[in-house]
């Protein structure tokens, strides 16, 4: 591995100015990166012998992104995406870790399936993919999944969901919530109760639902849900962790409960910060997620709780698919949306340059909180002399106009085809190797 310098970037930190010696926010530096990790920050006049030079004047050096919510469909649906294309997706967008969702074929549901999408994960090498174990067995939500065999694994795996599916049967997920509590273990819980949000809904339950004469999903079947299940957490004293988040009653009781002392966590996806069902109107298939694109109101709830720390993380929920599964008519498309590689630029073009978030806020959204609730160590760390070097670089004032025809993913259900958005992602960086640089993937 030879060594990297990074020079003249200007670094974000989250901590207090100074502590241990570390750079002040917003200092301009260089870094010198030796063995995957960060050797030494100030004024580097000659560069070592052998060293990789990456000239980062004017861009922005911040802790790799983390994505809690990524959909790979290696094993099964190679077709839509593999671990190696949404790999590339995910270092053109400047994440370094992204935790891979159960709901492949077959569930990632034994230690075995954990170990081989580890496996397959670092031989890609372009981002450290970490598996999702499923809540039950099948996603079937009836019994439970080798939830301890996958934390004992090589996978080491602590983040559990039936994602794509809800745990409904509330006994289930207290078993389960009592189950993962010894090892530190997580469960991100997809809130739709069924009973609310039948089988056929597709969008949210209001007007435009009614005009287009599509089955609607209420706000209250999500909301509904996450109250039940904070309730759990509280009574087992595990943790749970509320996946894409969409409607403002949610974040009410998130905020209750955190306010209450509950261990309880969420995400946000860009595209339900950014994007609003009025978008539907047009039966455009892209536009059809699951949970459904929601009104301003509940948009502007979004914004405020990633804003305030309600909401602790952005996450992607980077769903691929084929053209064949998802260009049908509205009520029959597959659910989901690609969101891997623009990201950073929507939230830092909706949240940091409108004033609502800072650079630091953004860096604890996309890198160290995520990191945190999914325990992985080696990644959100802050920029400092011996402190992993994963990282990012990115250009704040660089335009970007989203082009759907040209993404490393396999899929092409992209809803920010055409828009533009200001803020770049220029490099990433991997244990101190380039694996992206200017949209351009690096392999190993």
């Amino acid at each position: 591995m030879s060594d990297l310098l990074i020079t003249g970037a200007t670094l974000h930190v989250t901590h207090a100015a100074g502590d241990a010696g570390e750079p002040r926010p917003g200092e301009t530096a260089d870094v010198l990166i030796r063995d995957g990790r960060i050797a030494e920050i100030g004024r580097i006049a000659d560069a070592p012998d052998g060293v990789t030079c990456l000239a980062a004047d004017g861009l922005a050096l911040l802790p790799g992104f983390v994505d809690l919510h990524t959909h790979l469909r290696e094993p099964g649906r190679e077709d839509a995406e593999t671990i190696a294309s949404g790999s590339a997706a995910a270092a053109a967008g400047g994440f370094t870790a992204i935790l891979a969702m159960a709901n492949t074929s077959p569930v990632t549901d034994t230690a075995e399936a954990a170990e081989l999408l580890l496996d397959r994960g670092r031989a890609v090498g372009l981002a450290d993919v970490q598996p999702v174990g499923a809540v039950t067995k099948g996603l079937a939500g009836e019994e439970l999944a080798e939830l301890g065999l996958m934390a004992r694994s090589r996978a080491r795996v602590r983040f559990f969901s039936d994602d794509g599916r809800c745990v409904q049967d509330a006994r289930v997920m207290r078993r389960a919530l009592e189950y993962l509590k010894p090892f530190g273990g997580v469960i991100s819980q997809h809130a739709r109760d069924a009973n609310l949000a039948g089988a056929s809904a597709c969008c949210h339950e209001g007007e435009i639902s009614g005009r287009l004469g599509l089955p609607g999903w209420p706000a209250v079947a999500e909301s509904a849900i996450v109250a039940r299940d904070v309730q759990l957490a509280r009574h087992t004293g595990s943790r749970v962790h509320v996946a894409h988040v969409s409607t403002a009653e949610s974040v009410e009781v998130i905020r209750w409960a955190k306010n209450h002392g509950i261990a309880v966590t969420a995400e946000v996806t860009p595209h339900h910060l950014a994007l609003g069902t009025e978008l539907v109107r047009g039966y455009d298939p892209v536009f059809k997620v699951n949970p459904p694109l929601r009104p301003r109101e509940d948009q502007e709830a979004l914004r405020e709780a990633l804003a305030d720390g309600t909401i602790d993380a952005v996450a992607t929920d980077h769903a691929p698919h084929a053209r064949h599964d998802k260009e049908h008519a509205f009520e029959a498309a597959a659910f989901g949306m690609l969101g891997l590689e623009t990201a950073f630029a929507v939230v830092h073009d909706l949240m940091v340059r409108s004033g609502q978030m800072t650079m630091s806020d953004l860096v604890r959204r996309m890198s160290i909180d995520p990191a945190r609730i999914a325990g992985l160590t080696e990644h959100g760390r802050s920029i400092a002399v011996g402190n992993p070097a994963n990282l990012v670089v990115i250009d704040p004032e660089r335009a970007v106009t989203v082009d759907a025809a040209v993404s490393h993913s396999l899929s092409r259900n992209n809803p920010w085809h055409g828009m533009s958005f200001t803020g770049a992602v220029h490099a990433t960086i991997l244990r101190g190797r380039i694996t992206a640089l200017d949209g351009k993937v690096h392999d190993q």
